[in-house]
């Protein structure tokens, strides 16, 4: 098969694979729109701010097309979290072929951990982050404000916080990816830990209101997991072969290295 033919194949193998991670996409979302419901969801999604609302207080949409195009865009999300495990199952599908073992023994496991570490992050933020931050939000608030969020707002907002955790989730794989690539090694991971505090509580403090609560509740999970990452890859013994060790030679080493050249060559000399 020429090179043409084999770009060819897998141009449509990639259009394949796509095309059926579209459909299991508008298929979830058609069987989401109909049950539970577009407007159902959403409640699901609102009820951690509805619950800490003063009573009588309610949500409010302040564009002729919110109420419709919201719950929508809802539902949109919730069938690609649903269809993402297959949606990564296509991706590993085209890209596995061209992989050595090796990396297919680790590529499988960190692609099923950040799926599921990602999906963690989110209902942290959900469950234990929400009603803790509308909670502050609700008792702040001025007398005789009435807390009447719109709910495209509030859905911009919830996005904000479930992106911000999920790939906070994330950093127990991006470390041990960067350990197994051998850009940086866990000694010097343990030893910029002071600046991963310190930046921790700024990515806190950029990414949630402006309560020490919300703060902590990411920043502490950040640090947790950074220190689970050392942990993991510690435990991650990398073989190393002969084509794959750059490593440059120490002094030391390079003299014993000269040393035993020489030593083989008088050995050669004597035996001729």
């Amino acid at each position: 098969m020429s090179d043409e033919q084999s770009i060819i194949s897998h141009l449509l193998e990639l259009r394949d694979r796509l095309l059926r991670s579209v459909i299991a996409v508008v298929v979830l979302f058609v069987g989401l729109f109909f049950y539970p419901g577009a407007n159902q969801l959403y409640s699901w999604l609102a009820k951690p701010l509805l619950e800490k609302l003063p009573k009588g207080g309610q949500m409010i949409a302040t564009e002729v097309t919110t109420p419709f195009f919201v719950p929508m865009k809802v539902t949109g999300m919730v069938a690609f979290l649903i269809a993402l495990p297959f949606i990564l199952y296509q991706l590993w599908r085209f890209i596995a072929p061209g992989m050595y073992v090796h990396e297919k023994r680790f590529a499988f496991p960190v692609i099923v951990s950040g799926t599921v570490l990602f999906f963690a992050g989110m209902a942290f933020a959900y469950f234990a982050v929400f009603p803790l931050v509308f909670g502050f939000i609700t008792k702040v608030s001025p007398e005789g404000v009435a807390v009447m969020t719109d709910i495209s707002k509030y859905l911009d907002f919830v996005l904000t916080l479930f992106m911000a955790f999920g790939i906070t989730f994330e950093v127990p794989v991006v470390v041990v990816l960067l350990v197994k690539m051998g850009w940086v090694s866990v000694a010097k991971l343990k030893d910029i830990r002071p600046y991963v505090i310190v930046g921790a509580f700024v990515i806190g403090a950029i990414f949630t209101p402006p309560d020490v609560i919300s703060q902590f509740m990411l920043a502490m999970p950040l640090w947790l997991l950074y220190e689970l990452g050392i942990i993991v890859s510690s435990l991650i013994r990398q073989p190393v072969t002969e084509e794959e060790d750059y490593r440059p030679l120490a002094d030391d080493e390079m003299d014993a290295e000269l040393d035993r050249m020489d030593a083989t060559e008088k050995q050669e000399r004597g035996n001729s």
